[in-house]
This record gives structure tokens, sequence and C-alpha cells, in this order.
């Protein structure tokens, strides 16, 4: 097929595009309500220049992992010269910190910038670094109890375990959440190791929400130190879940693979992760929290407006980047790749190969009139 200089992706090329990304990245899950493959006719779309060449040295967040080796694909169908960088090993603190230094294009975080950090792109970016949000999913309590598939846990009994308060599966909390009791045993909980926008993700949750039993600060460092099981990156924690017995820890649910995930206790009614359920989460949550940056998207969440329809641990990752350049060629390349992440496509791509939930249409309007600024 003969691709025009610059299109604009439309039904033919979105299925291409899907079946591409679908077999050139691995899944964790599947949804049987995925959205279609060709975007409709009120589809968010970005400008795709097929001519472009060059690199983009990007990485971050491990939430983020599947879906940019699928967006990766699925852009390179569209975008043949140009070669996508994307260090998953660095998580969203090593991410921002290779950002600032100048290493990366642009960086994946599942935080945005904080104020310290804002300042500090001021001398790589002129006005400073912009935070795009690109990515929606939820942070899954993963477990590895023998003989156990099905767990339900309430946010007060998820901050007792894993502020190590609770340190044995057949405690009365765990029983009265499950109405039965589960079988004795020490529990190990699994944390990361390095700065995580997982963690500030998880922790803001805690923090909020359950402020008599959770004393420890929010932010991207685990804070709960003694017998903790501590791994760097998602894949580390899922595989010391994976590998022990007892265990319980806390990553992107894209990452999780086979372990089954807690169903959180909300309003009396257990919530599993689903796509909808955190969307529904983003929808009556979110709220703005620009950075001050003209063109910032940041979000926090507001958690007192949480309802039994909404999965309580939302996790919304970005993409971090410059609003001026070094050159112009970078930028382009830097604001046609994110522009097709952000895309009604891009999410797609992310729903189908990495489970997320794609974000609001609101949102990736406000995203392409952000990249259209960058020069």
């Amino acid at each position: 097929m003969k691709l025009n200089r610059i299109t604009t992706i439309g039904a033919a090329g979105a299925l291409a595009a899907i079946a591409l990304a679908g077999c050139s990245a691995t899944p964790s899950s599947t949804s049987s309500d995925s959205p279609s493959a060709a975007p409709t006719s009120s589809a968010i779309t970005s400008k795709i220049d097929a001519s472009l060449t060059g690199t983009l040295t990007a990485g971050g967040s491990s939430a983020q992992a599947n879906a940019q080796a699928a967006w990766t694909a699925a852009y390179n169908a569209q975008v043949k010269g140009v070669t996508i960088n994307y260090d998953k090993s660095q998580g969203s603190g090593g991410g921002v910190t290779n950002f600032l230094s100048g290493a990366y294009d642009f960086a994946g975080s599942d935080s945005p910038l904080n104020a310290d950090q804002t300042t500090q792109s001021q001398a790589l970016c002129t006005e400073g670094g912009i935070n795009i949000p690109v990515y929606l999913d939820g942070v899954a309590i993963a477990f590895n109890i023998p003989g156990v598939t099905d767990l339900k846990l309430s946010g007060e009994t998820i901050a007792k375990i894993f502020a190590l308060q609770i340190t044995d599966w057949s405690d009365a909390a765990i029983t009265k959440d499950n109405g039965k009791a589960l079988p004795a045993g020490k529990i190990t909980t699994v944390a990361r190791s390095d700065g995580s926008g997982t963690t500030a993700n998880f922790t803001n949750y805690l923090a909020a929400t359950q402020k008599s039993v959770w004393t420890f600060p929010a932010g991207k460092d685990w804070p709960v130190e003694g017998d903790v099981s501590k791994q760097k990156g998602g894949s580390g924690v899922v595989q010391a879940v994976e590998a022990g017995t007892g265990t319980i820890g806390y990553a992107d649910h894209s990452a999780i693979g086979k372990l089954p995930s807690v169903s959180i206790l909300q309003d009396g009614k257990a919530v599993p992760f689903s796509a909808e359920a955190v969307s529904k989460t983003f929808e009556v949550a979110a709220v703005d929290a620009s950075n001050g940056v003209k063109g910032d998207l940041s979000k926090k969440f507001d958690y007192s407006k949480l309802t039994a329809e909404t999965y309580p641990i939302p996790l919304v990752s970005y993409a971090i980047a410059c609003t001026t350049f070094k050159t112009p060629a970078q930028a382009a390349l830097v604001k046609s790749y994110i522009g097709f992440v952000s895309s009604t496509l891009g999410q797609q791509v992310a729903a189908k190969n990495a489970g997320a939930a794609p974000l609001p249409d609101s949102v990736l309007k406000a995203a392409q009139e952000s990249l259209a600024t960058i020069k």
C-alpha cells in the first residue's frame, strides 16, 4: 500500500496497525469488549508524516512497557524510517531523571513532574516540561496464596497488610472481608525498590483513604521498612510474587500476567479491576492539576468521589516532553509519535495489547492541542 506523505489514519490504516501491533506485542490480558479496530467518525486522529526519519530515545514507566511495544509496532507500520527506543528498566523515577538530564527525548512516568522537577525542566525546555496523559490503567494487588484464586480486601485491610500490621493470612480482618477463613500462613509483601510512579499511585490511594492506618508519606519511594521484599521494576515485583508463597504485591494491571488480583471492597461491593471500572474512576474523580506550564495536562484524583462502580486505585501515566526542542526535526518526531499514542487509534492499540482503558476523547483532544504548540 502506498502511503501519502502526510496521512490521517483512517479505517484501513487502523485495521492494519492494530493487527500488526497484536502480532508484535504480547498482551497480558485480553478483553472481549475491546474497542473496534476502526475509529469512529468522531475519532481523535493525528496526522502522520510517513517520510519522517530519525531516532527517539525514551524510557521510564514500566507500566507503559506493553503499550509502548505495541505503540511502536503500530506507529512503524505507518512511519518506517523512525526508530523508537523505549527503556522500561528505568522506572518512572529513572525516566524523569534521564529526561531532565537531556538523555531522553521524552519520558514515560506514572506521576507528573513535581514542582521542583518542573523548575529543573526549564533549563532544558525553556518554558518547562509538560505532562501529557497517554495511558490509563489501574494498580493491581497481585497475590500468590496456595489454593486461593479469589481474594477480597477492604482498603483498610490492604493498608494494614502493606504497613506490616497484618502478617498472617488467617487474620480476622481478612476472614471478615472474605466471609471465610483463609489457610494460616505468613504474608510477604513485595514492593518496588526503585523510584516508581506505580508506588506513587498506590501510596496516594492509601494516604488519601486510610489515614488512620497509613501514616507513611505518599510518593515514588516505598516508605515501609522491615520484612518487605523489594524488587526493581514492575516485572521484578510480579516475578517475586509469582515465585513466592503467601506473597502479595502491587503492579500495573498489564504487568501481572496470570497472577490473580484482589477485588477491592468499595462501599460494600467487591470491585475487581476492569477497564470499565477504571474509566468510571477517571470520569468521576480525575481533576486538573496543571504544573503551570502552558499545555500541561497533569491530573490528580479526588478519592472522596469513589463509588461502588469505580476501581479505587487508578493509574494515569504520562509522556513528559519539552515545549521547545533543540531542533525542529526532533520536535517533529516527538509530536508525531506522541500524537499517534494520544489518538483514538493509539488508545485502541493500548487497550488491545495491554488491557488499558482508553482515555476520554476530551483528554485526547487536549493532548493533540498541547502537542501542536511544541516547537
